[in-house]
């Protein structure tokens, strides 16, 4: 009888590990800068309604969408672990800092608790393993201020003026200012011209160096896409 206890205490032991490992290993991460969410000269334009924050009107900058765990055949995993939800409390040190940079557009308008709730519940806690929830969003605010985008668009001659650019000059100039290969992804105005959405930024599983991507999203932009204006 102890024998079969014992038996039984090692499978269910097992089991446990096992899903633990699966819920929380990845290859890699997905930092994610939104343009036409985060941007109001791309989001608003196009047929999605949007609403600024309640803190404000944000500033002329790309904005964080997430910092998502991926594996290196392009999946990915999700909603690792709904034992530990999202906790305002454990960021409140940053809250401040989040509303700037990782605000939100959605109507109706809001304080950026909801949005930052769905990263954490959906990807945060898939890096778990080396993110606790404080760490995994300052990890993201010390990224967007590391890649710092506008200054390599800018440095390129690339500004947020409403033109047209050809999409290898925008991966050329943020792979020289960050040393690695971006992945650009588009959307279509309500007018039918295609325009800068997200860029995609790959880092290691210690969420604070970029790497070169072993995959990218799939998807294409046109040879020339608009970079709208704030």
């Amino acid at each position: 009888m102890n024998c079969k206890r014992s038996i039984l205490i090692k499978l269910l032991l097992l089991q446990y590990l096992s899903v633990l490992c699966a819920s929380q290993d990845f290859d890699f991460f997905y930092f994610v800068l939104q343009v036409s969410f985060q941007w109001p000269g791309s989001y608003c334009d196009t047929q999605k309604s949007c609403c600024y924050p309640t803190t404000g009107k944000p500033e002329a900058d790309f904005g964080i969408h997430g910092l998502w765990p991926n594996y290196n055949d392009g999946s990915y995993p999700s909603n690792c672990d709904p034992n530990n939800p999202f906790k305002q409390s454990e960021i409140s040190d940053l809250t401040s800092n989040l509303q700037s940079n990782w605000p939100t557009l959605a109507c109706p308008s809001g304080n950026g608790i909801q949005f930052w709730s769905h990263e954490w519940d959906k990807h945060g806690t898939c890096s778990e393993s080396v993110l606790q929830q404080h760490d995994y969003f300052e990890a993201a605010l010390n990224l967007k201020q590391k890649a710092n985008l506008l200054q390599a668009l800018s440095s390129a001659g690339i500004q947020a003026d409403g033109g047209s650019y050809s999409l290898s000059s925008i991966e050329d100039a943020i792979k020289e200012g960050i040393g690695y290969s971006p992945f650009i992804e588009c959307n279509v105005d309500s007018s039918g011209n295609t325009q800068l959405y997200q860029v995609y930024l790959c880092v290691d599983t210690s969420g604070s160096d970029f790497m070169e991507c072993p995959v990218f999203p799939k998807g294409k932009c046109a040879s020339n896409i608009e970079f709208p204006s704030f």
